[in-house]
């Protein structure tokens, strides 16, 4: 599905499927594992279907499809949750790049694979279409219960499951106060949270995406969104992409990492580098824009982000 597919008739909205778990370390690590396994004992049968799941995963039935979704929407297995992507293996296979999401560049690219696909409608309308630094739960309820119903009637979607949805979203990219921590569960943070994308305005239920400048992120996942970007974007095989493109377009690394012009515009330049060239920054006559020497496969884009690994770029990094 390519990222301008949002607003397409045809789009089945997903506003569901977590069980309303936000994802929990461990996770994907736990997912992957368990689909290698049964991909090597050449099983039939999903191993989250199977009768033994939840005591495989330690988990009750509700967080075992909840550890499906996450490891689903990451694109660490595959839908059908039977085997393992690519992506899964580069990073949580045996000598894999960081299998417990230990380096920011991780979480990084889990937030890209989430909020930079449209199959999370709550995850991409937030980065991608919503219009303002701020909003109230409610304010995001109502807007995608507007899109549902302005652009699938059909769909149905209860306002008491968008706003499930809303507040698991809330819940992934925002840390906890204690007194909403209600139990051992709720007290475990989402690996995302730690990205500081959204904070707390100090008004009840009032939030705001933090735009600039990020510290922990580095030009090796941002390389790879642009591969990704590039290759879903309705102009997949333009030898050029426009800075606007790259800054506005939903589905963009601007949008999603939410950065300001300079800190994308430094990014890029920085772009041209990881890839070797691959993609070159121009600033020509006012004109900025990135272009691309020639097409790439997943396997070679992946290897940008091994860059960003043993930088030196902590989580608690200013």
């Amino acid at each position: 599905m390519t990222r301008s597919r949002l607003y397409e008739k045809d789009y089945k909205l997903r506003l569901s499927g977590h069980e309303t778990f936000p994802l929990r370390y461990g996770w994907l690590k736990k997912a992957f594992d368990a689909v290698a396994k049964a991909e090597r004992a050449k099983s039939e049968r999903s191993i989250f279907l199977a009768e033994d799941a939840i005591a495989q995963f330690g988990v009750g039935r509700n967080m075992v499809g909840s550890i499906r979704h996450w490891a689903t929407a990451a694109k660490v297995i595959s839908k059908d949750g039977r085997k393992t992507r690519q992506l899964g293996r580069f990073l949580f296979q045996k000598n894999g790049l960081d299998p417990y999401i230990e380096d920011p560049a991780t979480a990084w690219l889990i937030h890209w694979m989430i909020s930079g696909n449209p199959d999370s409608t709550t995850w991409f309308w937030a980065f991608n279409h919503y219009s303002s630094l701020t909003f109230y739960r409610d304010t995001l309820v109502r807007e995608i219960e507007k899109f549902a119903k302005n652009h699938h009637p059909k769909s149905r979607a209860a306002t008491s499951t968008i706003k499930n949805d809303v507040a698991c979203f809330v819940r992934t990219y925002v840390s906890q106060s204690p007194s909403e921590k209600t139990g051992y569960e709720e007290s475990l943070e989402s690996p995302l949270t730690e990205l500081g994308l959204i904070q707390s305005t100090g008004k009840r239920d009032g939030f705001q995406f933090v735009k600039g400048r990020k510290p922990t992120l580095g030009a090796g996942v941002v390389a790879y969104a642009v591969y990704e970007f590039w290759s879903d974007y309705s102009h997949s095989t333009a030898r050029s992409l426009s800075f606007e493109t790259l800054a506005y377009e939903p589905g963009s690394p601007g949008r999603v990492f939410v950065l300001d012009e300079n800190s994308l515009a430094d990014l890029l330049l920085e772009v041209e580098t990881v890839s070797g060239g691959v993609y070159r920054w121009s600033e020509t006559a006012g004109l900025k824009q990135l272009t691309r020497k020639h097409e790439i496969t997943r396997k070679q884009a992946l290897k940008f982000i091994e860059h960003d690994y043993g930088r030196g770029l902590h989580r608690d990094a200013a």
